[in-house]
């Protein structure tokens, strides 16, 4: 079906059958028309002319020498292409618009062809295989096109702020130019996390930080808190400057703010039970309205009272300050992610906080994470704990806390919870009920906001113990070779029965301990009763489930063997095994020092970072990716535990419960016999340290063992 002629084609042109011997000019078909007469073409026609005639020499070169392969039209097509026309007519068209007259020679046409830019001589020469171009039905523009202009990608290797963030930043799997290391680089912007934290006091925001933090840098991910409140305290609490005896508390802590210095402010005087009555009578209304004189502001609760104009300006640069801190450990450190931690609570502060994030450190991703608490018991157990805090060290308790709960009224006046206007403009947040108990999330964008969020879903405040320990000696241990899947030796067999009877025994005690503890909490609180409530624990609770892992390596299954399975929930985890040391499994330490020499110097020099060669070949890296579920399980769960593991896979795990540096990881003493106890509290985590007895078949509790890296560095 032939093609449909445009309203504004007024001539065609055919190019019929040649042979290698007939001229170009005889077979050039052209139709006569009456044309109206236009204006000479600017200089992008005239330009424009030129390309035409030469993609249109290029069309007849290519049909003339490539006559005997037959065209296939494209199939993207739907119609046909106009049929041959019979050379009968004898025209001529304008030239100055770009087109062939009859007129020309075959010469003029060659011509041509050399004259087009050598750069479409190339592709006519170079395009679908020499066959030539494809037929086409489009008209040619009547202007030029606009340039294309490409895309440049700048070197991902330079020193330049990178905006973009990358996808995934994991420490010894993943690996980039910009990250060789997995670690997020300095300049990797785009990446970094910036967390604020909002709450009223005693809301868990401090507790929720330093687990959060602790996560993190265990995870290889640079990690710093960034408190107000400490260096409030830091300024309030240091001796007077030589220089300025005179000042006042608020004097003092607006010089020493903005001169960057540590000089003293009087802080909180709370009286000891006799003269209570005369601390807790509530202020003036003219000390409410902000009108209080400097001389006579301390930091009790009417410092934080949002109206006292006075105060409120020495929080905020206290808070600026802090925020700039953690601008420098982000953009000019090391720093991944940097946590603000403060109360945060007003509109107003948030604002101000937004504002000077744009102006540093627009790129970097934010966090709102939001800790709320509905539950009284947890959060008169929060208030509690406040007590033994800086503000209350060695106060009275009764006095303390009714002033406590006076600062967090006055603190509710300028409340404003996340929410409404966080979503208007599209600010990432999470907000925590009852540490755990509910989360909310909202627009949760990035790898390591991810990463974070993921971990708040799993945490809980219940009493519980941990126990962390090696599998008793093995046959391997005894010939020095590491890895390997031997039995266990005789004295590896006394070391699990031994271990059985301790954990069972200490598993009666704390039962009794608990019991006793919830038997003894008092509302309201005694004189010097400082143990807060606990909402996970009541007198009617059951008893708690005891779990036993181990790894499915026959020396730590061996070591649970006898662990009643009525009395204990005992699983065995891959995740649990030892590092595998790939080509050198089964080898001694002076093996490989004789063998692979380079391979031995080489994980000596960074034994966190190594990774062992030969299929399977782990690092130190390797091991705690894989222990994340483990970890995440761990803080999950409300049952007690006990890890019957290996070397590497204890010193993570002990890395991880006492937030150790990275220095620390793959040098920490653990030998066989030790045992670990760890219990999470609200303000950290308890440890203790036994010892195995052979001579006694028990454990002797170790009271000042400290964790330390081990003086011999093979292992």
């Amino acid at each position: 079906m032939p093609h449909p002629k445009s309203p504004t084609e007024e001539t065609f042109r055919t190019l019929s059958s040649l042979t290698p011997s007939t001229s170009v000019k005889s077979h050039i078909i052209t139709k006569k028309v009456d044309l109206p007469l236009r204006p000479a073409p600017s200089k992008r026609q005239s330009q424009h002319s030129e390309i035409a005639k030469a993609l249109l020499v290029s069309q007849c070169l290519d049909k003339h020498e490539n006559d005997s392969v037959p065209q296939i039209p494209s199939e993207s097509h739907a119609f046909s292409y106009p049929p041959a026309q019979p050379a009968s007519l004898e025209s001529t068209e304008e030239n100055d618009g770009g087109f062939l007259s009859s007129s020309s020679s075959s010469s003029d046409i060659m011509n041509a062809h050399n004259e087009m830019p050598q750069s479409l001589q190339v592709k006519r020469l170079s395009r679908n295989g020499g066959v030539g171009p494809a037929a086409t039905d489009t008209p040619l523009p009547s202007e030029p096109t606009s340039p294309r202009i490409p895309f440049l990608r700048t070197n991902s290797a330079g020193s330049t702020p990178r905006m973009r963030p990358t996808t995934l930043d994991i420490p010894g799997l993943t690996r980039s130019k910009v990250s060789p290391d997995g670690r997020i680089a300095k300049r990797d912007v785009g990446s970094k996390l910036i967390i604020i934290m909002v709450g009223l006091p005693a809301r868990g925001k401090s507790y929720i930080t330093k687990k959060l933090a602790r996560y993190l840098n265990w995870l290889q991910h640079d990690t710093k808190i960034f408190n107000v409140g400490e260096r409030r305290r830091k300024v309030a609490h240091h001796g007077p400057d030589k220089d300025l005896p005179n000042l006042t508390g608020p004097q003092a802590a607006a010089k020493a703010l903005m001169a960057s210095q540590d000089l003293h402010i009087p802080s909180l005087h709370l009286p000891d039970a006799a003269g209570l009555d005369q601390s807790l009578e509530p202020p003036e209304e003219h000390e409410m309205n902000g009108d209080v004189e400097a001389d006579d502001m301390e930091h009790n609760a009417d410092f934080f009272d949002p109206s006292n104009v006075k105060a409120a300006q020495i929080r905020e640069q206290c808070a600026i300050d802090t925020l700039d801190d953690l601008f420098d450990y982000i953009l000019e450190g090391s720093g991944a992610v940097g946590i603000l931690d403060a109360t945060n609570s007003t509109l107003a502060r948030r604002k101000l906080i937004m504002e000077r994030i744009k102006e540093r450190a627009s790129s970097c991703n934010v966090l709102f994470i939001e800790s709320v608490c509905e539950d009284e018991n947890l959060l008169e157990s929060n208030m509690r704990l406040k007590l033994s805090g800086p503000d209350y060290k060695d106060k009275d308790p009764v006095a303390s806390l009714q002033d406590f709960k006076k600062r967090v009224a006055v603190y509710q006046k300028g409340y404003v919870p996340l929410g409404d206007y966080e979503e208007q403009n599209h600010m990432p947040y999470v907000k925590m009920i009852d540490v755990g108990r509910k989360v909310i999330s909202y627009q949760i964008k990035g790898f390591l906001s991810s990463t974070a969020v993921y971990y708040l879903l799993n945490f809980n405040l219940a009493p519980r113990q941990i126990w962390i320990t090696r599998h008793g000696e093995s046959v391997d241990n005894v010939l020095g070779k590491i890895g390997g899947d031997s039995d266990l030796s005789g004295n590896g067999i006394k070391y699990a029965k031994a271990l059985e009877q301790f954990v069972s025994g200490k598993r009666h005690e704390w039962d009794i301990h608990q019991h006793a503890k919830t038997q003894n909490t008092h509302f309201p609180p005694l004189p010097g009763d400082t143990t807060p409530p606990n909402p996970y624990v009541s007198a009617g609770a059951e008893e708690q489930n005891f779990c036993v892992w181990t790894s499915m390596l026959k020396r730590s299954a061996q070591t649970a063997k006898y662990f009643n399975d009525d009395d204990y929930d005992v699983k065995e985890m891959r995740m649990l095994n030892e590092l595998y040391a790939g080509v050198m499994e089964g080898m001694t330490y002076e093996q490989i020092q004789e063998q692979f020499a380079d391979e031995y110097a080489q994980r000596k020099k960074d034994k966190l970072a190594y990774r062992y060669p030969g299929p399977g070949g782990e690092g130190y890296l390797d091991v705690i990716n894989r222990l994340r579920p483990v970890i995440v399980e761990l803080e999950r769960m409300t049952d007690h535990c006990v890890l019957i593991t290996h070397r590497s896979v204890a010193r993570v795990l002990l890395a991880y419960f006492r937030g150790l540096s990275r220095d620390e990881v793959a040098d920490l003493d653990c030998p066989l016999g030790m045992l670990y106890c760890l219990e999470p509290k609200p303000y950290g985590v308890d440890f203790k340290a036994y010892r195995y007895n052979p001579s006694t078949s028990g454990f002797d509790h170790l009271p000042d063992y400290q964790l330390q890296r081990q003086t011999v560095l093979n292992n």
